[in-house]
């Protein structure tokens, strides 16, 4: 069973097939999901909640529609046929990273995967998911989860500088907020939602150590939540901003206590924000 059996008993389904779209105002969600009793529920959550939904039934129909009509968020199943959801993700990041699209800004991912399968949820963050939810699950969550991604994809969030604020540039990057673009030494990097977040948090905290709450709780705006998250996103990015991943020279670990920016800003940039704010 996906869908937890309280909400379930209040949902009645409105759409009669796969691949379709619904109206809504608040951004056009994908769901990609093979159970057409999830796929229902969710996309009437979403509906109600004023999204414009569109819905897949497998991994090759799933990537299809992401290409054909670009959504603002993909909700992707782990388990499809065809093609699972970690190869959909993959497939859809090498192609965000080759072609830059939409400004160069990547489909948000909420990946759906089954309870307890902490190897399938790291394995999902690790090929560029952005979040996840884990089956059974409350649609009301998921519904929660969508608009808290949506919210730092279009806007920003908590570590965000305001638009328009100024760029920060540490170490040959440049991170220039309003447009959420990364570049390393004039390569512009292929960041997701939440490692572009990371790292802008990083740079305007640097010689801090944070740990991994702080991390969770500022950058993804989470009071709780699977710590390995952070531990996954602060691979992947030292991955894209480390000469040397192997021997990470920017993002320090701290033994027991997190992890630690070294560079300082360079002349004639922002100054880093937050040094007073009384975090360890």
């Amino acid at each position: 069973m996906a869908v937890s059996n309280v909400d379930r008993a209040n949902e009645q389904p409105r759409a009669d097939g796969t691949d379709t779209e619904r109206g809504g105002a608040l951004g056009s969600v994908l769901v990609v999901d093979d159970d057409p009793t999830v796929s229902e529920v969710v996309a009437g959550y979403l509906e109600r909640a004023g999204f414009t939904v569109r819905l897949a039934a497998d991994g090759p129909a799933g990537l299809r529609a992401a290409e054909e009509h670009r959504p603002d968020l993909l909700v992707l199943d782990l388990m499809l046929p065809g093609m699972d959801g970690l190869e959909v993700c993959r497939r859809l990041r090498a192609r965000e990273s080759g072609g830059r699209e939409n400004g160069g800004r990547p489909v948000p991912v909420i990946m759906l995967t089954a309870r307890g399968d902490e190897d399938d949820r790291i394995l999902g963050l690790e090929v560029g998911a952005d979040d996840y939810v884990t089956k059974p699950f409350s649609p009301r969550e998921l519904v929660l989860r969508v608009r808290s991604v949506l919210r730092r994809a279009q806007a920003g969030g908590p570590s965000s500088a305001p638009e328009g604020g100024p760029r920060l540039a540490v170490a040959g990057l440049t991170l220039d907020p309003a447009a959420r673009r990364v570049h390393k030494e004039g390569r512009e990097l292929a960041l997701t939602l939440r490692e572009f977040d990371l790292l802008a948090y990083f740079l305007r905290h640097p010689g801090q150590v944070c740990d991994r709450e702080r991390l969770m709780r500022e950058v993804w705006g989470w009071d709780f939540g699977d710590l390995s998250t952070v531990t996954v996103h602060v691979r992947r990015l030292r991955g894209k901003i480390e000469d040397d991943p192997g021997s990470p020279q920017l993002i320090r670990t701290v033994w027991g206590a997190g992890y630690r920016f070294e560079a300082a800003p360079e002349a004639g940039t922002a100054p880093a924000v937050g040094a007073e704010d009384g975090h360890a």
